[in-house]
């Protein structure tokens, strides 16, 4: 009997995990550890990716690096696919609404800065960014809303799998490749703008660049605390999406 490819069991194992799973719903620790064991064992070649290939060449002096994304699978229980980021590839700050995500880096330096939001903190209404610390534009009503730094780090593959849940271990993230990088996400649910899962991007500011009234700070003090505020999505963001080479890759 042939064995599956590390594809199809990645596959296999999605559709156990996320079987009776839905927004918000996450899966059981066991499932969890399951699918990330298996995300750990993967290698740039079980996809057939190298750093060599030109979806990872630097970018031309001055010009924003384009990142792709290869599009493996997605259903209304998980996604699957692989961002392509050459050096200084960027995809800014982002939530994963209801959302369970793992990441697994294939290869190179990736820097990673993960926020949970502070729930017991509201969104200020008197919260000014200081025009003298910050040089991103002024903070408007709606405020900002306090966040917790989980991650601020660089990160080289081989590493673990990072997993973040719908309200803790890092729900909104960013990434900037330090070199080439590969990252197979996985994502279940997935983004859905018809049930209100869309990606929605924020500015971040340092805890210390807008002042609240008669604010106590969690634990931690304020090096660990940030400010969020909504944005568009970033014009310089240029995401190409193509469907991965071999269609037949997994059997559904």
């Amino acid at each position: 009997m042939v064995s599956a490819s590390p594809l199809q069991k990645l596959y296999n194992t999605c559709n156990e995990v996320f079987d009776s799973c839905s927004a918000g719903i996450i899966p059981s620790p066991d499932n969890i550890q399951k699918l990330k064991a298996v995300l750990d064992d993967f290698k740039p070649a079980d996809v057939g990716l190298s750093p060599e290939m030109p979806h990872f060449r630097a970018s031309v002096a001055g010009e924003t690096p384009v990142i792709r994304y290869i599009h493996i699978h997605e259903c209304e229980k998980f996604s699957i696919g692989i961002f392509c980021l050459p050096p200084s590839g960027a995809i800014p700050l982002h939530n994963h609404p209801g959302m369970t995500v793992f990441s697994k880096l294939l290869f190179g330096t990736l820097h990673i800065k993960s926020y949970d939001w502070v729930v017991d903190v509201a969104p200020s209404t008197s919260a000014v960014v200081s025009p003298s610390k910050s040089k991103q534009p002024v903070v408007q009503q709606p405020e900002a809303r306090l966040a917790k730094i989980k991650v601020n780090s660089n990160f080289t593959a081989p590493c673990d799998t990072s997993i973040l849940y719908p309200t803790d271990g890092g729900n909104m993230h960013c990434f900037t490749a330090v070199t080439a990088c590969a990252v197979l996400d996985v994502l279940g649910p997935p983004y859905s703008d018809s049930d209100g899962r869309h990606c929605q991007f924020y500015f971040d500011f340092p805890f210390s660049n807008i002042s609240v009234d008669e604010l106590s700070l969690p634990e931690g003090g304020k090096e660990g605390f940030a400010w969020l505020q909504e944005r568009k999505k970033p014009e310089d963001l240029i995401v190409v999406g193509e469907l991965y080479g071999d269609p037949t890759a997994v059997e559904t």
